[in-house]
């Protein structure tokens, strides 16, 4: 029986991907680098801003280059995370029946935390109790410091909670926390890599997840 539900952030309940590659482009021209494609990005997501900055420079850009790019792409995104981020069709919905059917909510993202605290702000403060992105304080994922720290602050255990997410860093950290995770297909990776990465289950609409979690507490 499931009453904790730990969400991804970028490709599960935000569709972030379009302000993501615009930021990224942002950096990349100013630091005289060429852009890189909206699936470009799309690949290069899920491990945390280092890493999205050092997959999108050139192969040999050194560090210093590096550092003034992820500069400029952080105060970049900072002002323009919500240009055209937005939840994904039905997670809405399915937030308001799991509020309505008591399940404690959170969320725990690679994104760095002041930023996954205040989008979270912008479109979900109604339903999430608990908002954990990446900072000196927690490891990123995916270690599962993220997750036992949610589970902590929600006084709920992994024997009851389930981790949701689109991405193989997602299904990893869930493992490494010792929760089943839930691949769902409409974020940044597809399913076949989700099934090889071993996604407990694999749902492909958030109407399907409210079903697969309702059916599980029957």
């Amino acid at each position: 029986m499931f009453h904790t539900i730990i969400f991804d952030m970028d490709g599960t309940i935000l569709n972030t991907l379009e302000d993501l590659a615009d930021s990224v482009n942002y950096a990349l021209l100013q630091c005289g680098f060429p852009k890189r494609t909206l699936d470009e990005v799309r690949c290069f997501v899920g491990n945390g801003v280092q890493v999205l900055i050092d997959r999108a420079v050139p192969a040999g850009t050194n560090e210093k280059e590096k550092e003034t790019c992820l500069s400029i792409y952080r105060e970049y995104y900072n002002q323009n995370m919500q240009n055209k981020t937005r939840p994904y069709n039905g997670i809405l919905e399915l937030l308001k029946q799991l509020k309505s059917y008591n399940y404690k909510l959170a969320i725990v993202s690679n994104k760095y935390d002041s930023a996954v605290k205040s989008l979270c702000k912008e479109y979900y403060s109604d339903f999430i109790q608990v908002a954990i992105g990446e900072s000196d304080l927690v490891g990123k994922k995916p270690a599962p410091d993220g997750v036992l720290a949610a589970l902590k602050e929600l006084n709920s255990s992994k024997e009851h909670a389930l981790y949701i997410g689109d991405s193989e860093v997602d299904i990893q950290t869930a493992h490494n926390a010792g929760l089943k995770c839930v691949g769902v297909t409409w974020g940044f990776r597809t399913r076949e890599l989700l099934l090889a990465e071993g996604a407990d289950i694999i749902v492909d609409t958030p109407r399907e997840l409210l079903d697969f979690l309702l059916t599980q507490n029957t």
